[in-house]
């Protein structure tokens, strides 16, 4: 069978932080290349990485059968509808597009086109967390902490509602099932309107759930805590379980051999995209499902903005 040919548009930190690592690394396909519109810098990573440079993004579209976009939030649309018309599958960091308006309009150029569109919400596939989500068929309450040392600014509210808080908010639904509803909760700004602190709480049948970040915690730390029927899971940092029982504690070490895009999801998120492509079925984070969090984040960022 003939292998994928992939595709890489935005060089920046997270594309060689997490997401070349992974896709320069695989034999099942074939990384064939990459654009970026600072050519001068791009092309020094493609040496490093010894993957072409493409002189625009319909060179690179035309070399490939599927495309992963890391390029800024504001590009999204236009990049990604440029990619969708010439008939390339596409995976693309969350949000899916600046404003929901848009991300539907791309769900719709995707269907039409008969092509793949995925949001990589890459804890989704931290193995920790799909762990964790098979044990909470009892779950009574659930809460999900991500929080910063200092990181207040310098952008406004809803630049990091939608760059960071969306994390939060999607993995916690996601792993109570999806169905939440919003009841309440808070948003903490400085006088130049950049966020301190959210909390929110959401609720489906018996079970509660809690969203909160702090940009200035002191802590870097992320967590997740699950009360179920006779146990309590915490996992630390996408590394570290700890299950706590009547009889007492278990805590399960990371396996030696994982490493850390492993842990985090970005090396599942890759595959599930490529896979999807490759059997023609349809990705967990694509159309509707994509969106479920950003409505809920945009609805915050309204309110507040009301207030």
């Amino acid at each position: 069978m003939t292998k994928l040919r992939i595709g890489v548009v935005g060089l920046g930190g997270i594309a060689q932080k997490a997401w070349l690592p992974v896709l320069g690394a695989a034999t099942d396909w074939t990384l064939q290349g990459a654009w970026s519109p600072t050519r001068e810098k791009a092309l020094r990573i493609c040496e490093s990485w010894r993957i072409p440079y493409a002189s625009s993004l319909l060179d690179l579209a035309r070399e490939c059968d599927a495309v992963f976009v890391h390029t800024s939030t504001a590009t999204h649309y236009q990049v990604v509808s440029e990619l969708l018309n010439a008939g390339v599958h596409v995976c693309v960091d969350k949000p899916l597009a600046e404003n929901v308006a848009d991300a539907e309009r791309l769900i719709e150029l995707a269907a039409r086109k008969k092509l793949t569109l995925m949001v990589g919400f890459n804890r989704r596939f931290a193995p920790r967390y799909q762990a964790l989500k098979t044990q909470l068929g009892d779950v009574a309450s659930l809460r999900m902490d991500k929080h910063r040392t200092d990181s207040v600014g310098p952008n406004d509210l809803r630049f990091t509602l939608l760059d960071d808080y969306l994390h939060v908010v999607d993995t916690a639904l996601w792993l109570g099932g999806g169905r939440a509803q919003l009841q309440s909760g808070t948003l903490q700004t400085n006088e130049q309107g950049e966020m301190i602190y959210a909390e929110h709480h959401f609720a489906v049948e018996h079970l509660q759930i809690t969203t909160s970040m702090h940009r200035r915690a002191g802590s870097q730390r992320e967590w997740v805590q699950a009360v179920t029927d006779g146990v309590l899971y915490e996992v630390t940092d996408m590394r570290e379980w700890r299950e706590e029982r009547g009889d007492g504690v278990l805590t399960r070490p990371v396996p030696g051999w994982q490493s850390t895009l492993e842990q985090r999801g970005f090396a599942g998120c890759a595959r599930h995209f490529i896979t999807c492509v490759e059997n023609q079925t349809v990705p967990q984070t694509s159309g509707e499902q994509a969106l479920l969090a950003q409505r809920i984040v945009e609805k915050l960022w309204r309110e507040a903005m009301s207030e």
